[in-house]
C-alpha cells in the first residue's frame, strides 16, 4: 500500500474523519473501579489517562477530527472530564446521553444523529477497548470490498494453557495461553453512511444487522495485522494484565 492510500486518498475514498464511541455500559464486572465512574473513565495502572483519553488520541493520530461519545451510566463524570480538557483534547468532542438504556445497537443509531457529515462513512468503537493499529488501512479495505460494515476482528490469547497429544493419546507439549482458534469481533468498526438506517432503534445490532449483512455478503472483517495490541477492559485483572503489557513495551 502506498503512502497515499495509507493517508485514505489513494483511491478516490478519504478514510473518516468521524466516529462514535459506545460509552454508556455499566461496567459491573469492573466493580469496584466503576462504583463511581463510566466504564471508559477508568485509567489503566501507570497511565495516568482514563481508556477514553487513549482512544481519542489514537483517533486523532489516525485522522479523526470530530468523535460523538455516547454516554449513559454515570455520564456527568465523563462530560465533566471531556470539558475540562476541552480546550486539550485533540479533536473535537459530542457527548449524547441515553436516557434509558437503548442497547449497543440502539445506542449507536442514537449517537449517528450527531455527527457533523451524515452521509459519509463513519468509525465506531466500544469504549473498553485498548488497541493500536492503523484505521487508515482498515478504511481501504473496507472501501476496497465495497462493504456497508467492516468489523476489526483480533485472535485473542485463550485464558487457559492448552495440552498438545499425539495419535495414541499421550501428552506431548504444554503451550500456555496460546492464541484462539476463532477470530472474535474487535470493537472496532467502519461503517457506510448508508449503514446507519440499518441499525435498530432499539436492541443489539450483532444479533440483528449484522447477520443480515452476512447473509446478503455486504459485511467484511480486517484483520488486526500480526503484532497489534488489543485488549478488552472488562475485569480487574484486564486491567492489570494491561498494565503490565504497557509497562513492558515501555522497556
Amino acid at each position: 500500500m502506498t503512502e497515499e492510500q495509507r493517508a485514505g486518498r489513494g483511491d478516490g475514498h478519504p478514510s473518516p474523519t468521524q466516529a462514535v464511541i459506545l460509552a454508556g455500559g455499566q461496567g459491573a464486572r469492573l466493580r469496584p473501579y466503576t462504583d463511581d465512574r463510566p466504564k471508559p473513565m477508568v485509567e489503566i495502572p501507570g497511565t495516568g489517562t482514563p481508556i477514553i483519553g487513549h482512544q481519542l488520541a489514537w483517533m486523532a493520530a489516525e485522522g479523526v477530527t470530530d468523535a460523538v461519545v455516547s454516554c449513559g451510566h454515570l455520564a456527568r463524570v465523563l462530560q465533566d472530564w471531556l470539558a475540562s480538557r476541552a480546550d486539550r483534547l485533540p479533536l473535537r468532542v459530542t457527548t449524547v446521553v441515553e436516557e434509558e438504556p437503548l442497547g449497543r445497537g440502539g445506542g449507536l443509531k442514537y449517537a449517528a444523529a450527531s455527527i457533523p457529515e451524515p452521509d459519509r462513512s463513519w468509525y465506531a468503537m466500544n469504549g473498553d477497548i485498548w488497541t493500536r493499529f492503523s484505521l487508515r488501512e482498515m478504511a481501504a479495505f473496507h472501501e476496497e470490498r465495497d462493504a456497508l460494515a467492516t468489523l476489526a476482528l483480533s485472535r485473542p490469547r485463550m485464558p487457559w494453557g492448552a495440552v498438545e497429544t499425539n495419535e495414541f493419546g499421550r501428552i506431548v507439549d504444554f503451550v500456555e495461553a496460546p492464541p484462539s482458534p476463532y477470530l472474535i469481533n474487535a470493537g472496532v468498526y467502519v461503517f457506510a453512511a448508508a449503514f446507519t438506517e440499518l441499525l435498530p432503534d432499539r436492541g443489539d445490532h450483532e444479533r440483528t444487522t449484522f447477520p443480515r449483512l452476512a447473509r446478503e455478503r455486504r459485511l467484511a472483517g480486517f484483520p488486526l495485522p500480526q503484532g497489534a495490541y488489543w485488549r478488552a477492559i472488562d475485569t480487574a485483572k484486564d486491567l492489570d494484565e494491561a498494565a503490565g503489557e504497557l509497562a513492558a513495551a515501555r522497556s
